[in-house]
């Protein structure tokens, strides 16, 4: 406990876990335990099955592009309000219930997420060429202001993060929740960010799990096709996260009972751990 006394240590949590009520009430407590063993955690959530849920609820249609939601006004304003409404309360909720002091924000609470449009490219097989890609209200962090959060971890308030942040202009951005939590966590100079999923963590080829990488080895991992699929925007996050300064980024099976704890306060821990150099 020693060694992230009065540091910060970033959450996204997601998945699985975050819909299973058990669960979710075991997560809140073990932040809870965090705040009160003298660590910062700082919690970030997703949400898109929620989401989803609510849009066939509404009878709005998602369109897709490229394996990508499309993200028009209508579908925006729904994001907004599941994630920064019911699903932010809720975690906030559970929190407090397990006899913390939480507080819920978004990436337009004094302006902590300044967000710009994403341009992704897609090539065109009929033309081979490439095209943009316009994903209507998706967005990517293109500022952090920290101080919100530096302001509410001097207290024993712990802040749960909706992913959604706003233009320059004022739109409202969607925005990839490890995205968010990776961009965090750099600007917060955070001891970890722990990226809670629903696998175990990177595995080799032969199915096992790889304890510790560095950078440079999880580069490799993702030339030789050993890393694939959705786990390489999450390998990017934890690279861009540690190049921006967090001192290791650990990806992790929320599904398992206290991961956070385990990863935190045992010698070997859960997941897979990423930093600069592997020791």
């Amino acid at each position: 406990m020693q060694r992230y006394d009065k540091r910060t240590v970033v959450v996204k949590y997601g998945g699985h876990a975050m819909g299973d009520e058990e669960l979710g009430a075991e997560f809140a407590r073990d932040i809870v335990l965090l705040k009160q063993s003298g660590i910062n955690p700082i919690v970030v959530h997703g949400g898109g099955p929620q989401i989803g849920a609510m849009l066939n609820r509404l009878g709005i249609k998602s369109e897709f592009s490229g394996g990508l939601r499309i993200t028009d006004k209508a579908t925006v304003e729904v994001v907004e309000m599941v994630l920064a409404g019911s699903i932010n309360k809720q975690i906030v909720a559970q929190l407090n219930q397990a006899g913390g002091q939480a507080i819920g924000l978004c990436g337009k609470d004094g302006n902590l997420i300044v967000a710009r449009k994403i341009e992704k490219k897609i090539h065109d097989p009929e033309s081979n060429i490439e095209k943009i890609l316009d994903l209507g209200f998706v967005g990517e962090p293109e500022k952090i202001n920290p101080g919100i959060l530096e302001t509410i971890l001097k207290s024993d308030i712990i802040p749960v993060i909706a992913p959604v942040g706003v233009s320059v202009k004022g739109e409202t951005y969607n925005i990839n929740a490890d995205t968010v939590a990776g961009a965090i966590a750099a600007a917060m100079g955070a001891a970890r960010l722990l990226l809670l999923t629903d696998v175990r963590g990177v595995l080799n080829k032969d199915g096992k799990l790889i304890e510790r990488l560095s950078v440079g080895e999880a580069r490799a991992l993702m030339k030789d096709g050993t890393i694939s699929g959705g786990m390489i925007p999450k390998i990017e996050t934890c690279i861009e996260s540690v190049e921006g300064g967090v001192e290791a980024v650990v990806i992790l099976d929320g599904r398992q009972h206290h991961a956070a704890l385990l990863e935190l306060f045992t010698e070997h821990g859960v997941g897979t751990l990423i930093q600069n150099a592997v020791s």
